[in-house]
């Protein structure tokens, strides 16, 4: 096993299977069949090289989410549903060598001081794990897996995430440069649609995208992409995000991706955007859009900036154009519940207007929620910024009937 480590993975795997082989024929009392041999040869394989029991959920492209509560609870969701499995580790030291593996791979450490840990698997997939004494119960790990099929607007149409009109807008903004808000709960598919609407940015831009853990999967050949780094056992050499987003404006950028705006990036953020940056796009917990103003607020004020309220929401409906709601319904399916454009300021207040709306309307037998999309009947601003760019939609799509 010693000599595992100066192996490459496929090398390793050779050798393991070939010991293990030889094991088994030597135990006289081992009679297993063909199939059942190569099942335990592969489990072998598993914990000494993989992730153990893990293993086979992560070769499960239906898994978006594998959460491990204790040694004896797993979860998993699909398709938005949680369901538990029957895997299970041998006890929490087990779970805990698991856990110390994906950590130390990626040059980080898990023990009692500290005990909370944030890593990224080979594939990209993103690792949180908490142990004792926090986790009282044992240690926990919630693996957020990586998309490797990549979602486009018309899997959000299949899905009923949006429709075919409101598709043709989000297109369009993104192309005529408007700074979008992407919130909505955990979970809700914030960074798919950032995903999505990335796309649509033209190939001949400039592109830095700025993330805690990188998940984004932009397909412009020009992309800069920047990842934060956490302190050390010292408490030093941590790399923040406000760090990189003040950073990313000396690399000329002609947009910025901040995969999720949660501190103090929120100031150099909005400055971005109020500096010849648009296009820009970010995403932020929050159950309304009103709300998600409100927290980006609360993030500035927290940055330690001191700014009046007048002045700062001023800046703020100035610097973001429009917000994007998303919401994970009890069916499981991820919807585009609401599209509002910012107008400006009302007094002290940051007055918005609702383009387009879920409209539900009750559940089915099968707990599938029931609802249509719709339009306000309100005119965006933005429609004659989509017209002078060459994107003329029609002023139909913004009837208040169901938008189809």
């Amino acid at each position: 096993l010693s000599l595992i480590s100066s192996m490459d993975e496929k090398e390793a795997r050779i050798q393991i299977r070939d010991v293990a082989h030889r094991l088994i024929g030597e135990v006289d009392s081992m009679t297993l069949n063909a199939k059942s041999r190569q099942h335990v040869i592969k489990l072998i394989e598993d914990e000494i090289l993989g992730l153990g029991p893990l293993e086979p959920l992560l070769h499960d492209s239906t898994i978006s989410d594998i959460l491990v509560n204790g040694y004896e609870n797993v979860y998993v969701e699909r398709f938005g549903k949680l369901e538990k499995t029957p895997i299970r580790f041998h006890d929490n030291t087990h779970l805990l060598n698991i856990i110390d593996r994906i950590v130390t791979a990626v040059g980080r450490r898990v023990d009692e001081s500290t005990p909370m840990v944030d890593a990224r698997l080979e594939d990209g997939s993103r690792v949180n794990a908490i142990i004792p004494p926090l986790a009282i119960d044992g240690p926990s790990m919630s693996i957020r897996r990586f998309a490797v099929d990549l979602l486009n607007l018309e899997d959000f149409k299949k899905l009923g995430s949006l429709t075919e009109s409101i598709a043709e807008i989000l297109i369009g903004i993104v192309r005529c440069r408007l700074n979008i808000l992407i919130s909505g709960g955990t979970g809700s598919g914030k960074t798919t649609m950032l995903n999505v609407l990335s796309g649509f940015i033209p190939h001949d831009e400039r592109i830095v995208t700025i993330e805690d853990s990188a998940e984004l999967q932009l397909q412009q050949p020009h992309t800069v992409r920047l990842e934060t780094r956490p302190e050390n056992i010292e408490g030093k050499g941590g790399i923040s995000a406000q760090n990189l987003v003040k950073n990313s404006l000396r690399m000329r950028p002609d947009r910025i991706i901040v995969g999720e705006v949660r501190g103090e990036e929120a100031v150099d953020m909005l400055q971005a955007m109020n500096t010849g940056h648009d296009g820009s796009l970010t995403t932020i917990h929050a159950n309304t859009p009103r709300d998600a103003l409100t927290r980006v607020e609360s993030m500035v004020a927290m940055s330690g900036v001191n700014l009046p309220t007048r002045p700062l929401r001023a800046q703020i409906a100035s610097a973001i154009n429009l917000v994007l709601q998303l919401e994970r319904q009890e069916d499981g399916k991820r919807r585009l519940v609401g599209v509002q454009e910012i107008h400006g300021l009302e007094g002290d207040v940051i007055t918005m207007s609702e383009i387009f709306r879920y409209q539900r309307e009750g559940m089915d037998r099968d707990g599938n929620v029931l609802g249509r999309f719709t339009a306000t009947g309100i005119v965006p601003r933005f429609y004659e910024r989509l017209r002078h760019r060459g994107i003329d939609l029609g002023l139909e799509v913004f009837q208040p009937t169901a938008v189809n």
